[in-house]
């Protein structure tokens, strides 16, 4: 089995090779069905896996940075130091 940790580009190009190979002859409608699904599940973007509230809270965020109601990041820092 093929340990991306292990850091040989080498390998996993040569693994990703053997799947492609593989994958260009699979007649299997169903393990290539399976495939599809994980690559939607992968393209679904972070958005979409927040709250209606984390969305909200975002926005309020951008709107007020957008007006100039924010703090210089070295005051939040400072404010903030003692939970970092």
């Amino acid at each position: 089995m093929l340990s991306l940790e292990n850091g040989d580009f080498m390998d996993i190009q040569a693994e990703k090779l053997r799947l492609i190979e593989w994958l260009a002859g699979l007649n299997d409608a169903k393990i290539l069905n399976e495939f599809i699904t994980l690559k939607k599940k992968k393209e679904i973007d972070w958005w979409e896996k927040i709250s209606d509230e984390e969305r909200s809270e975002i926005n309020e965020g951008l709107s007020q940075a957008e007006q100039g109601e924010g703090l210089p990041h070295s005051e939040v820092m400072t404010k903030y130091k003692k939970w970092l």
